[in-house]
Order: structure tokens, then C-alpha cells, then sequence
């Protein structure tokens, strides 16, 4: 055997004895046995792909906001895979789920499903409903609008500041996605992106937004199952939650009173430096944080898993000054 090859009983080489072909006939006549094939080494394991995150085995309620049948969903472990069994149940498309409330059917974005759903939470989709544009004119710096998106390539209105640019325009309201800035689409993108980009609009020029509002409900809607009161649209301490991870596994998880208060805290300063609100950011930026001893071990934290962002050290300083406030108590 040469390199790597495996010999045949019908080759020869240079061993000087005749081939097997030389005495085939004889052999046959003599009724000698049928040489063996050499053994060949087993095939190799086929190559490992990539891990497969165990799905969690909680089921969740969940109804389309504009009224449906009651649907059970369960086995996801982050926001797309959250919006394709919900889409399933409701034989609609994902790309026709906006955004998810907790315990609401209305737009109410203090019940935005966020990162985590609490293990008693029904899930309310808002569904595309008419398109409209408007059209817009900065009269200050400021538009007054706070973005947030679902996690699944839509941005959409959270907030609008009371007597701002945009909340003269009554054609403009929290729960609406923006689909396009100028004709310019931009499905896909993240909330800050969609921020700077309108930040970036200048004074005094006219620019158009293409909105899509969600699917209007109807009167009757308020009769529907609900959530145990007591814990309607709150993270309890103590709750056990479902934790969704835009990478990873989903996890069942206690929510503190700790993290609670400092994510609530850091998502606040994520409104006023960059005009989004995100709990799932807020999260994940005080579980980068809670551990650390100095504020450049947490930059250096931070950057690690959120690089992408690229905040301002102001923000950094005031990100782990509130951390620090909500850790001995000072709020």
C-alpha cells in the first residue's frame, strides 16, 4: 500500500509472483475460494454543522389585536421565530405581524413585548393595516419622535413628545411603522439607524414619510381572555419570564427587582441620547455591567457585545453611573 491507496488483490507490484489473472482458470477448476476484498475504513461522521439551540417547551396564548380565535404557540427561541408561529397559527405571512403587546389588544407601548414574556402573558400581534404618507417640515433639530423596533426588520413610532414637530401632525401615531423615508425604504434596518437618518433631515426642507398603521380593532375586542390581573403588562419580582436572545438560546429566567429597576433606568438614557427605546438592549447592557468594578472594564464589556452601537462615552459614564445608583440603592 502507497500512498494512502488500498491494494488490489488483481495488482501485482513488484513482487515478482504472477498476477491472479495467470492462474484465474486453474483455480477456478481446482475449486479453490474466491480471494476477499480488504477491508476499507469506515466513513467518516459527516461534518458538524452548526449547534442547534434547544427549543423551550412553554406554550403561550396568543390572538391577532384586531380580533381572532385564540391561537397556542410554542417551541421559539427569539422574536422572528415568535412572529413565524404566530403567523402560522393565523395562516398569514410574518412580514404581516408590526409588533406584539402582553396582555393588551391596544397600541400601548408600556406593554410592548420587548425581550422578555412572562410565563402567564398572552400575546396580542398588531397586523398591518392602511398605508399612508405624510409630509414633514423641521422647524427644530428635534422631530420629537422616539423609535423602537420589533426585532424583525420593522422600526416604528413608541413615543411622540407633546408639542413637537410631529405631534402637530395628527396624521402621524405611536404604533405606526416607518416604512420609507423619502420613497427610501427602510425595512430592515435597526432603530438608531432609523433615528440618525431622520436627525440627519434638514430644517427647513419638506421630506416625506411612508407610514403603515396597525390593523384597527373593533369595538367588541375588550371582551376577549385576558392575563391574570395581577400581573398585567408587569415584570413581577420574582416572575419567572422567558427570555428571548437575538443570538442564543431562549432561557427561563427570575426577573429581580435590581435588573428591573437599572433596565428601565438604562433604557431611559437610550431615549434621550439616541432617541430609541429597546428593553432588550437595556438588558443586555446591564448584564454587561452589573458585574464590573470600573467604568472601563464595562466599556470594554460593552463594546464586546454591542461594538455595532458605537456610544458616546457620555453615554457610557451616565450608563454606568445609574448601574451603579440602582446598586446600592440610591434610586
Amino acid at each position: 500500500m502507497q500512498n494512502g491507496e488500498v491494494m488490489s488483490p488483481h495488482d501485482s507490484k513488484a513482487s515478482g509472483h504472477e498476477t491472479m489473472e495467470d492462474h484465474k482458470a486453474p483455480c477456478q477448476s481446482q475449486g479453490c475460494a474466491e480471494p476477499t476484498a480488504p477491508l476499507l475504513p469506515p466513513p467518516s461522521p459527516p461534518p458538524a454543522g452548526p449547534p442547534e439551540y434547544p427549543r423551550p417547551r412553554l406554550v403561550f396564548h396568543t390572538q391577532l389585536a384586531h380580533g381572532s380565535p385564540t391561537g397556542r404557540i410554542h417551541g421559539f427561541t427569539n422574536v422572528k421565530e415568535l412572529y413565524a408561529k404566530i403567523a402560522e397559527v393565523f395562516n398569514i405571512s410574518p412580514s404581516e405581524i408590526l409588533f406584539c403587546t402582553l396582555n393588551s389588544h391596544k397600541v400601548d407601548m408600556q406593554k410592548l413585548l420587548g425581550g422578555q414574556i412572562g410565563l402567564e402573558d398572552f400575546i396580542f400581534a398588531h397586523v398591518r393595516g392602511e398605508t399612508k404618507e405624510v409630509e414633514v417640515t423641521k422647524t427644530e433639530d428635534a422631530l420629537g419622535l422616539t423609535i423602537t423596533d420589533n426585532g424583525a426588520g420593522y422600526a416604528f413610532i413608541k413615543r411622540i413628545k407633546e408639542g413637537s414637530t410631529i405631534d402637530r401632525l395628527k396624521a402621524v401615531c405611536v404604533g405606526d411603522h416607518i416604512e420609507a423615508i423619502n420613497d427610501q425604504s427602510i425595512v430592515g434596518c435597526r432603530h438608531y439607524e432609523v433615528a440618525k437618518m431622520l436627525k440627519e433631515q434638514p430644517r427647513g426642507h419638506p421630506f416625506t414619510l411612508r407610514l403603515v398603521e396597525p390593523k384597527k380593532a373593533f369595538d367588541m375586542i375588550g371582551m376577549r381572555t385576558k392575563a391574570p390581573k395581577s400581573n398585567e403588562g408587569k415584570l413581577v419580582n420574582g416572575r419567572e419570564t422567558l427570555r428571548l436572545r437575538s443570538k442564543g438560546a431562549a432561557t427561563v429566567q427570575e426577573v429581580n427587582e435590581f435588573e428591573e429597576q437599572a433596565t428601565r433606568k438604562v433604557d431611559d438614557l437610550l431615549e434621550s441620547y439616541m432617541g430609541i427605546r429597546d428593553l432588550e438592549l437595556a438588558t443586555t447592557i446591564v448584564e454587561a455591567g452589573k458585574d464590573k468594578k470600573n467604568p472601563d472594564d464595562f466599556a470594554e464589556a460593552l463594546d464586546s457585545v454591542l461594538g455595532d452601537f458605537a456610544f458616546p462615552d457620555v453615554f457610557l459614564f451616565d450608563v454606568w453611573g445609574a448601574i451603579g445608583d440602582v446598586k446600592n440603592g440610591r434610586i
